[in-house]
């Protein structure tokens, strides 16, 4: 049986067209794997408000069953790994502003994201890089994860608002500093070293309106 179903069909619509910019530069790591440039500088994104149900639903954590999966159990035991928090399938947005199917694993010291057709470890992100987590203030899915040593992660999952109180509350049991949980309808993320992204929510009839758009180099 697969173990990963769609999320949630997500409608993109592209931006008027925008004069090309460079390829980025070859390298390693998940942000990287996408060498074509996108379509468009922005993407305008619909994702309807989440029922009520799905926001009071019970929380279980491992919605994957890690224990059960091969491929997971031996990556997080190559890591040292034991004790998972989180569990389940996400959508990871590339560099290029292309959704990508991922497995997050979240355990007392990492984020795991791993490729559910491939069955490989895209990237690891401990607990201790991580800066601050960006939200924003309406029903959507979105979040980001800062993490200004390396790069940021843009993610989409039905479970945002679990996600982000494991994350905080792994850190704060093995650390002395509590990540800042920053909430607004706009703000921006590196999708990789040097290239900046700007995401900006709008609340419209029947959903919210997610826009995508380039700011530049750092």
């Amino acid at each position: 049986m697969d173990r990963f179903r769609p999320l949630r069909r997500i409608q993109v619509e592209p931006e008027p067209a925008k004069p090309p910019a460079p390829a980025p530069a070859a390298g390693g790591g998940d942000a990287q794997e996408d060498e074509a440039p996108a379509a468009a500088a922005g993407m305008l994104m619909g994702a309807k408000v989440r029922r009520r149900a799905a926001v009071y639903r019970d929380c279980k954590g491992d919605y994957i069953g890690v224990p059960n999966d091969p491929c997971l159990t031996k990556i997080l035991s190559k890591q040292g790994d034991n004790k998972v928090l989180f569990a389940d399938k996400v959508l990871k947005f590339t560099q290029s502003g292309k959704m990508k199917r991922r497995i997050l694993v979240i355990t007392d010291f990492a984020l795991y994201l791993v490729d559910p057709d491939a069955d490989i470890l895209k990237r690891r992100i401990a607990l201790a890089a991580v800066d601050k987590l960006c939200i924003s203030n309406l029903s959507d899915n979105f979040f980001a994860v800062i993490v200004p040593t390396e790069y940021d992660c843009l993610m989409a999952s039905t479970r945002k608002k679990e996600i982000v109180e494991i994350i905080v509350k792994a850190i704060k049991s093995t650390s002395e500093y509590e990540p800042e949980v920053a909430s607004s309808n706009r703000f921006e993320y590196h999708a990789a070293a040097e290239v900046i992204k700007e995401v900006e929510f709008e609340e419209v009839d029947g959903g919210i309106k997610t826009r995508i758009t380039n700011k530049g180099k750092s």
